[in-house]
């Protein structure tokens, strides 16, 4: 813990100087395609925020974001990398939250039936209010199934990998959210999902094509994809599978003035962006960051969570709540690499963000956006921030829980219907407790092997070693790829 820093945001704030917010959009139109092609191409995602960072002495700073010319309107941002500016995105009493879930440009509604579903809704639009609120009923009404229901799913997923993984994880992340039962969808899902996912999110993205010329790769960039690749008969078969299998949610839906097929619309979202699309990138990095550390690491998971598991009779709330150290590794983990890494906003009046060393005022109607990895691994909270610190948050470590951002908001604080916190957000942070539960029961420890994809990485075990039976006989297992990103 970086106490010093710490106990200085603790401590009542000092006033900070004025400064004007640095950095420049370039010349129109020539400045957004150049600050895309340095983000995508010549220096990266992280270069491309640290080089500016450097630049302008500041991590308050103007840019530009893709995916610019000709999808979005403007491409102009105020840019907030540090843990001390950056919750000023989660304000929504100073900023307002209109169709900018995805940033400087919004996918055709035609991917959502037709409607601004709740993601894309600030709060002060009344749908949103009681979309949320469903969501938030729904959840609090089945927390007590998802523990039996969670384990059977991973059960399944750890005596197929590597072959059956996909369609798995498909299950579990369809219909954890919607209703214990499996859908229609089968091995079809993660391929309607994935290419829902992948359309609607190209402009952000590149196609990771190895020896394609950027100019060409550049061309997602510059359109968006349109819908109807999908639809016949893909988004139809996703809708079926919730419409179908969500019946007393959809119910309460209509109880409360949403209309069913919005409500459904809404749960196709949550089902596949949310869920399916978050925990693809959340469970492979839970074993990637896991895997890579040491072998040490693995047995001291391992004791905790049998020894737990043995004295509590099972794998129940209590037992994950008297876990520190599993409980601090997905903490970790949703630290060192958030699943939903951007937030945006736009100023709803003049309003003054301070970083370590400034302030800024920035004005009324400035779109303003924050890279999460940067404020969640800022050096004035965080000692070792790019390092994976498995026991960060045992003990006095929690104190820090409030600068971990990944659901929106602070790790401390609970989603409501008048918030932007995920509202699965302590659902996220359990199931993830249960799979690193669920895989320690099963081994000691394993390898792994990171490669790379358009969109993240690519996550292999290459070698696992089983716990030991009953005979304490070690079984070394290879294995292929468990799952993706």
């Amino acid at each position: 813990m970086n106490s010093t820093a710490l106990n200085q945001s603790m401590s009542s704030p000092e006033k900070l100087p004025l400064r004007a917010i640095p950095g420049d959009y370039g010349f129109s139109f020539f400045g957004p395609i150049k600050d895309r092609y340095d983000y995508f191409y010549s220096q990266g995602e992280d270069e491309f925020f640290r080089t500016r960072i450097t630049k302008y002495k500041s991590t308050v700073f103007r840019t530009n974001m893709p995916p610019g010319p000709f999808i979005s309107s403007n491409s102009k941002v105020v840019a907030l990398l540090d843990s001390n500016s950056f919750p000023i995105l989660f304000d929504t009493s100073k900023v307002e939250k209109t169709d900018i879930l995805d940033g400087t440009f919004m996918p055709s509604t035609s991917f959502f039936g037709g409607y601004r579903v709740c993601a894309f809704l600030d709060p002060s639009e009344p749908n949103h209010h009681l979309l949320k609120s469903l969501f938030l009923t729904f959840l609090a009404s089945s927390h007590q199934k998802f523990i039996p229901y969670f384990r059977t799913s991973l059960s399944e997923l750890f005596e197929r990998f590597p072959t059956e993984n996909r369609r798995i994880l498909t299950s579990i992340a369809i219909t954890w959210r919607v209703n214990p039962s499996e859908t229609k969808l089968k091995s079809e899902g993660p391929g309607i999902t994935n290419t829902w996912l992948a359309l609607q999110l190209a402009p952000l993205g590149t196609l990771g094509i190895k020896y394609l010329p950027d100019f060409i790769d550049d061309i997602i960039h510059t359109f968006r994809l349109p819908f109807f690749v999908v639809k016949p008969p893909g988004y139809k078969k996703l809708y079926n599978a919730v419409y179908d299998s969500a019946t007393l949610l959809l119910d309460e839906a209509e109880k409360v003035g949403i209309k069913r097929d919005e409500a459904c619309h809404n749960l196709v979202f949550v089902a596949g962006f949310n869920a399916f699309g978050g925990m693809k990138v959340l469970f492979p990095a839970l074993i990637k960051w896991i895997g890579s550390a040491r072998e040490s690491l693995h047995r001291q998971l391992a004791e905790e969570i049998r020894t737990v598991v043995k004295e509590e009779g099972g794998v129940t709330f209590s037992a994950l709540e008297k876990m520190p150290l599993t409980k601090s590794v997905v903490y970790e983990v949703l630290r060192i690499e958030p699943p939903v890494p951007y937030q945006y906003a736009t100023a709803k009046e003049d309003i003054v963000v301070e970083s370590h060393d400034a302030a800024f005022e920035i004005k009324k109607g400035e779109t303003i956006f924050g890279f999460q990895p940067f404020a969640t691994k800022d050096p004035e909270v965080f000692n070792n921030p790019e390092e994976f610190v498995a026991d960060r948050f045992v003990g006095e470590g929690e104190k820090l829980l409030k600068y971990v951002y990944w659901s929106n908001a602070r790790e401390t604080e609970s989603p409501t219907a008048d918030n932007k916190q995920c509202p699965g957000k302590d659902l996220v942070v359990l199931c993830s407790r249960i799979m690193v539960v669920e895989f320690f029961l099963r081994y000691d420890t394993f390898t792994v092997e990171i490669g790379k994809l358009p969109l993240g990485a690519s996550v292999k075990i290459t070698s696992f070693t089983m716990a030991r039976n009953k005979s304490d006989d070690v079984i070394v297992t290879d294995c292929g790829q468990v799952t993706e990103r």
